[in-house]
């Protein structure tokens, strides 16, 4: 059986988690430049950095086997013992 999180698996958020670490790497490399009229602009770290925490979270929680939060509902009963 596959664990999933809102229909992520490991390997996707393993994937993702991959993708924003070479992302920091290439804002890191050098957030922009030019190529005659062509520019290009990266995301901020911050915003880089807090995707990666998402998905290291993610990743973790899929290794760990755990599928999230678990609610539950609970009524005390009146037994009639007063």
């Amino acid at each position: 059986m596959t664990i999933s999180i809102r229909g992520i698996t490991l390997e996707t958020a393993q994937k993702k988690l991959d993708l924003w670490l070479e992302a920091e790497d290439a804002v890191a490399a050098g957030q922009s430049y030019t190529i005659g009229s062509r520019s290009l602009t990266r995301a901020s770290l911050p915003e880089i950095a807090k995707r990666i925490e998402y998905w290291g979270a993610l990743v973790s929680k899929l290794e760990s086997g755990v599928k999230g939060v678990r609610i539950q509902r609970g009524w005390p009963l009146d037994d009639g013992a007063r």
